[in-house]
């Protein structure tokens, strides 16, 4: 940062705060700022990203108590005066930030005022004064710790009730986590500011779980219903009944099969499916007639003049006129 910088911007206006704005206060506005203007999510906005460097050097500034300090001392000299070269025509000088130290009856601290100018080898603009050393591309203070990646593959019934297991790091150290109630397969689990330090002071970084789940071999999930299929008798899909089927927990409900209901078909069961904080999916039935593989000889028969008696219907007719058609 150029020395006139100090004098010229008001880095508390970049951020929209007043000059009593407490650390607090500061950061919270600062993350929101940063929120809303990084390049990563404005990408090709050089005016966000120009934006997200103006708040980043604010910041940079007024999050360090030394800094924040000196600034609001130079800035209560006034912006009228200039760090000019010798004959460069343009007022002020020098003699401006030295007169402003001895008004009203102060004392120059003339030691305070050179150790401005030799901070990172006698440059004023660098060391404390320059980019800080995190952030995107030098700006935007403290950097956060690097997170820390783990694995868990669970069990269908677990990942949809959920429970609290405990998992190594791939540093070898052990930690717990509360597997939320219908977490699903490929998702992450996020534990914030358990990860690795910041290596100058920001925020730590996170622990972040990747999970499996196993197929189960009766349910399967879509979204937050549970789906099955249940196998139903010729007899069953055709005069009707009441059956049992299973839910995840482990008891029944019953389900009613109208008269004439086809293979396919699926039943539902309001609030049988997966439970969550956002919600409760349901239980899909999808009914499937099964064909038996071995009759009895007065099954056959009766079977048989069943065939003879049954409607003279072809229920490939209509898929055969649709491909014609």
């Amino acid at each position: 940062m150029a020395s006139q910088d100090w004098f010229d911007k008001d880095f508390y206006k970049t951020l929209g705060v007043s000059k009593d704005v407490s650390d607090a206060d500061l950061k919270k506005t600062y993350r929101k700022l940063a929120r809303k203007y990084h390049p990563d999510s404005n990408q090709g906005d050089a005016a966000a990203e120009a934006r997200f460097k103006e708040i980043s050097e604010a910041y940079s500034v007024l999050s360090d108590p030394e800094q924040r300090r000196e600034y609001d001392e130079i800035r209560a000299m006034g912006s009228g005066a200039r760090f000019t070269a010798p004959g460069s025509g343009g007022a002020g000088g020098f003699e401006d930030v030295f007169s402003r130290f001895g008004q009203g009856g102060r004392q120059a601290d003339f030691d305070d005022i050179f150790s401005m100018f030799s901070q990172g080898g006698g440059s004023f603009g660098s060391g404390r004064f320059g980019q800080p050393s995190g952030g995107y591309r030098g700006f935007g203070g403290p950097q956060k710790g690097a997170d820390v990646t783990a694995r868990t593959t669970l069990d269908f019934t677990t990942a949809a009730q959920g429970e609290t297991i405990t998992l190594q790091a791939e540093d070898g150290k052990p930690f717990k986590i509360k597997v939320p109630a219908g977490v699903a397969d490929g998702q992450k689990i996020r534990l914030r500011g358990r990860g690795r330090p910041s290596p100058d002071g920001g925020e730590p970084g996170d622990i972040v779980v990747q999970v499996a789940v196993r197929a189960h071999p009766v349910f399967s999930r879509e979204g937050l219903n549970l789906r099955l299929t249940v196998p139903v008798t010729f007899t069953e899909a055709t005069l009707g009944a009441t059956i049992e089927v299973p839910t995840l927990g482990g008891d029944t409900v019953k389900l009613r099969v109208a008269p004439g209901t086809p293979s396919g078909r699926v039943l539902r069961v309001k609030g049988r499916g997966i439970k969550t904080a956002k919600g409760t999916g349901d239980l899909l039935a999808e009914l499937q007639v099964a064909v038996p593989s071995h009759l009895d000889d007065a099954a056959r028969e009766a079977l048989e003049r069943f065939h003879d008696l049954e409607p003279k219907e072809n229920p490939r007719a209509e898929m055969m006129a649709k491909a014609r058609g």
